[in-house]
């Protein structure tokens, strides 16, 4: 049974994507693409951007996605700093970002396909090709497919978050075998394939988010690694979602917890209508995940539900089912084998279980990585020989660690530090409420205060004097924000993660202070 993939309406095989993914590499060795060289891609959900991956990895290459989302000027600095040899991208994003493109660098367009125009709302002179650009499919078919590689590919440089100055790119060694061998173990684990190493072609894999994000690729490339069927979705719609799992008979699927808070708001009658039974292993993370969501969905969907937590630079450090959720509940697991996870107190030594502090972790046997570019930024994320990756949280008593919220996004009002996930995970309980977002704005006297922005669910007329009491039947005083606003969208990135930044920002130009 040959394996495919599926975006819309369209299919593929998956021999057919290698195939081009081969030819591709002959391209890119062609222009003198190499080992430690860097091809990036600035494309939505599509066969082009597992094509693209695979072809930088024969010729030894890091794959760096940049998110569409960024600015053209934060793309330019992506594509720079990278030193990317060669740009591939939708035709509809091209116009937008044209001058921003490096001279010199061969730029490979392709077609925007009819699912992302639609799900996008584009018309369709958006998506047609710019002239005098070079067509992907039309460049790489001119090239036999290339047949040797690397043993391992280096795999993809991810740029980090650029709350505080650039991004950095996430750029790791090349690993050994027995390195590649135990990250693929450790996948196989993290990713539900236990179990199906001898029946690839059975797996129907989904992701709920956007490539150009840690998880979402590495869960794409695994899956096509190992030859089994994906669908791609062009953009998050939940009952769509639902529909896709139903008619695909879908076996595996990631998640975030955002993810979750939507199908949740789905009427009773819209998620009963869904046969969901081909589910046998769900992933999620990237995000703490409110309690009553988690049990929600538990209760909906049985305990297949899993989580893990790490981050790009890092990959995953710890793991939880169902069963140890539920006798744990709020944790994101245990340390992974080969895995150390800690929590340093103020002065940077070991906190005692249970005490709040920071997260520090490292999977010992995972290939060790720097930022690119920024080895003091490197050297700075190291303690204990262990990496921050800015998270706040403790660990109990059995070992499992609770996330409170990011050190990035800590509030401190009055000198109290105030964790917004706390927050934002209450009011995901109240009626009415669709989404939320909490964070820091200025404060003449205390620093800092806390300020809420709501989505409604239609008609629920909420005002602030609700949101405030609601909260203080659950929270200490001070952690009621003070300032509440309500709007009728929340800025997104397409995995449904609220863009807190874009919320954020005015409040603090405005007092004139940067972020």
């Amino acid at each position: 049974m040959t394996a495919w993939l599926r975006s819309g309406a369209r299919v593929v095989d998956v021999p057919k994507v290698a195939d081009r993914a081969a030819r591709a590499g002959s391209g890119f060795a062609s222009l003198g693409i190499g080992a430690g060289d860097v091809v990036a891609v600035y494309l939505r959900n599509d066969f082009a951007f597992l094509e693209a991956s695979v072809a930088a990895g024969l010729v030894g290459a890091y794959l760096t996605p940049v998110n569409w989302h960024n600015s053209a000027e934060e793309a330019r600095y992506v594509f720079e700093n990278s030193g990317a040899k060669a740009i591939i991208i939708h035709s509809d994003l091209h116009a937008g970002i044209a001058h921003a493109l490096p001279p010199g660098v061969p730029v490979f367009v392709v077609e925007t396909p009819p699912e992302v125009v639609e799900a996008y709302k584009l018309t369709p002179d958006a998506a047609r090709m710019p002239k005098g650009t070079i067509g992907w499919s039309e460049w790489l078919a001119q090239f036999p497919p290339r047949t040797e590689g690397p043993a391992e590919p280096p795999g993809s440089m991810i740029y980090t978050s650029g709350t505080t100055g650039h991004p950095k790119g996430v750029r790791r060694q090349p690993p050994t075998a027995e390195q590649a061998a135990a990250g693929l173990q450790m996948i196989a684990k993290i990713f539900g394939v236990a179990g199906w190493e001898d029946r690839p072609e059975e797996i129907v894999a989904m992701a709920g988010g956007p490539l150009y994000h840690s998880t979402p690729n590495g869960w794409a490339n695994y899956f096509f690694r190992i030859g089994a069927n994906q669908i791609l979705l062009p953009r998050f719609d939940p009952e769509d979602f639902l529909r896709l799992i139903e008619t695909y008979k879908v076996t595996h699927l990631l998640a975030v917890p955002t993810h979750f808070v939507r199908l949740l708001k789905l009427p009773d009658d819209v998620r009963a209508r869904y046969d969901l039974s081909s589910l046998k292993f769900v992933m999620h993370g990237a995000a703490p995940c409110p309690v009553h969501i988690k049990q929600a969905m538990i209760d909906w969907w049985g305990p297949i539900i899993t989580e893990h937590y790490g981050g790009t630079e890092t990959g995953a450090v710890t793991f939880c089912d169902s069963k140890e959720w539920l006798a744990h509940k709020g944790t994101v697991g245990r340390a992974l084998p080969g895995a150390q996870v800690r929590v340093l107190d103020e002065n940077g030594t070991e906190a005692e279980r249970g005490a709040t502090g920071e997260i520090v972790c490292r999977l010992m046997d995972y290939a060790d990585f720097t930022y690119h570019g920024d080895d003091e930024k490197r050297r700075r994320s190291e303690k204990q020989g262990l990496i921050s990756l800015g998270d706040i949280g403790y660990l109990d008593q059995d070992g499992f660690l609770y996330l409170s919220g990011r050190s990035a996004e800590v509030v401190i009002s009055g000198g109290v530090n105030i964790y917004p996930a706390e927050i934002e995970a209450e009011l995901h309980k109240m009626p009415g409420v669709a989404d939320c977002a909490v964070f820091g704005i200025p404060h003449e006297e205390f620093g800092e205060q806390l300020c809420a922005i709501v989505q409604q669910q239609p008609g629920a007329g909420l005002d602030d004097a609700d949101v405030k009491s609601f909260l203080r039947g659950r929270l200490a005083g001070y952690k009621v924000p003070r300032h509440v606003e309500f709007r009728a969208e929340l800025p997104r990135e397409d995995s449904g993660k609220i863009f807190k930044r874009k919320l954020r920002e005015p409040f603090w130009q405005d007092a004139g202070r940067a972020i």
